[in-house]
């Protein structure tokens, strides 16, 4: 493999291969709608009869994955309408601790790589690797194995600290409703224009923030989003509304 390395074997009672008699059901989450069918083609010519549902955002996602419960892998990309940096990546370890997870991102450095690892994916594509690699990388996630991009050793320093990791699990507990909520919160919205968006009531946003400080263990909005700062490259992503307008 040229662009792609497996970091961990798989024990020996691992799974068999992938072969073209297995059927897996893969989740592709991507808002640029050439790059899905990219993604689909690489992974059809590696997993021949592979089953795709397409998402082109987080909101999306979790729609998806109430019709569809039990998919054998998702492959994420970074940079999503309604996610901040790796909180959905996060959020989703809690909701659905079983899925394995490969990040796809154009953003491609070794802390980020090892940020994706560490907060639970068990693998990384770059968007600039070929679909061979691409397919080799969803061949071995699917045996069990962790990739990443070649030339990222397994022993280098670890990229996110204790805080960090402290605010994924928190973000792990959060309901996908309530991790809609969060998203529009960090994005500077308020809870009436968030009860707009999300089509409810604004009381029902007022009890669903209620319990996205208790979980977060933050006193207020504000430092509710500035937590999700901890999880992304540029803090400057989190805009998080006035207090005391709601």
């Amino acid at each position: 493999m040229s662009q792609g390395i497996h970091l961990h074997q798989p024990s020996a009672d691992r799974p068999p291969a992938p072969s073209a008699q297995i059927t897996y059901q893969v989740l592709i989450v991507d808002d640029h709608p050439l790059y899905r069918a990219a993604l689909k083609g690489a992974v059809a010519a590696a997993c021949i009869d592979s089953e795709f549902v397409e998402a082109d955002s987080i909101a999306a996602l979790f729609d998806v994955l109430e019709d569809h419960p039990h998919p054998d892998l998702l492959l994420l990309d970074l940079n999503l309408p309604g996610a901040y940096g790796f909180s959905a990546l996060a959020h989703l370890r809690g909701t659905h601790p079983e899925l394995p997870v490969i990040v796809v991102s154009a953003t491609d450095d070794a802390r980020t790589v090892r940020q994706a690892l560490a907060f639970g994916a068990q693998g990384f594509v770059s968007k600039a690797a070929d679909a061979a690699t691409i397919g080799d990388s969803v061949q071995a996630v699917l045996r069990g194995e962790i990739v990443v991009p070649a030339g990222l050793g397994p022993d280098a320093e670890a990229a996110a600290d204790a805080g960090a990791l402290d605010v994924a699990q928190r973000l792990a507990q959060l309901t996908p409703q309530q991790f809609r909520v969060f998203g529009l919160l960090c994005s500077g919205r308020l809870n009436k224009q968030i009860a707009y968006d999300l089509q409810i009531m604004e009381a029902t946003v007022k009890a669903h923030m209620t319990a996205i400080l208790r979980k977060l263990g933050a006193s207020n909005r504000t430092q509710a989003a500035l937590l999700a700062g901890r999880l992304v490259r540029d803090p400057t992503e989190i805009r998080p509304p006035p207090e005391g307008i709601d």
